[in-house]
C-alpha cells in the first residue's frame, strides 16, 4: 500500500515540477530566462511548498480514514490507520509552518 502512495507522491511531484518549468520552447524563438527578485522567489516557494504539503497530507488523511473504516476491528489495521492519520497531522502542521519558516529564511538572508 505504501509503495502505491510513494509512486503517487513522486508522480505528483514530477508533474508539478514539469508544470513549473513550462512547456517546450518553440523552434526559432529565443529562450528568455526571467530572474525574479528574492522576495518573489520566496513567495513562490512558499505557495508551492504549502500546496504540495497540504496535498500529501490530504492523501494520507484519506488513506488513514479508509483504513480505519475498513479495519473491521483488526488491531494491526487500526494501528496502520493511526500512523497514516498522524502523518497527515504532521503534514498539515508543516504546511501551516512553511510560510513562517520561509519568512524566517527571508529575514536571515536579509531581503
Amino acid at each position: 500500500m505504501y509503495r502505491i502512495v510513494v509512486r503517487v507522491v513522486v508522480t505528483v511531484a514530477v508533474a508539478a515540477a514539469l508544470l513549473l518549468v513550462g512547456g517546450p520552447a518553440h523552434a526559432g524563438e529565443p529562450v528568455q530566462l526571467a530572474v525574479n527578485d528574492l522576495p518573489t522567489v520566496i513567495k513562490n516557494l512558499t505557495n508551492t511548498l504549502t500546496t504540495l504539503l497540504a496535498a500529501v497530507a490530504t492523501l494520507f488523511l484519506t488513506i488513514g480514514g479508509f483504513r480505519r473504516v475498513t479495519a473491521g476491528g483488526d488491531p494491526a489495521e487500526v494501528e496502520k490507520s493511526n500512523q497514516a492519520l498522524r502523518s497527515a497531522a504532521i503534514g498539515y502542521a508543516l504546511a501551516v509552518m512553511a510560510p513562517v519558516l520561509l519568512t524566517l529564511l527571508k529575514s536571515i538572508v536579509g531581503s
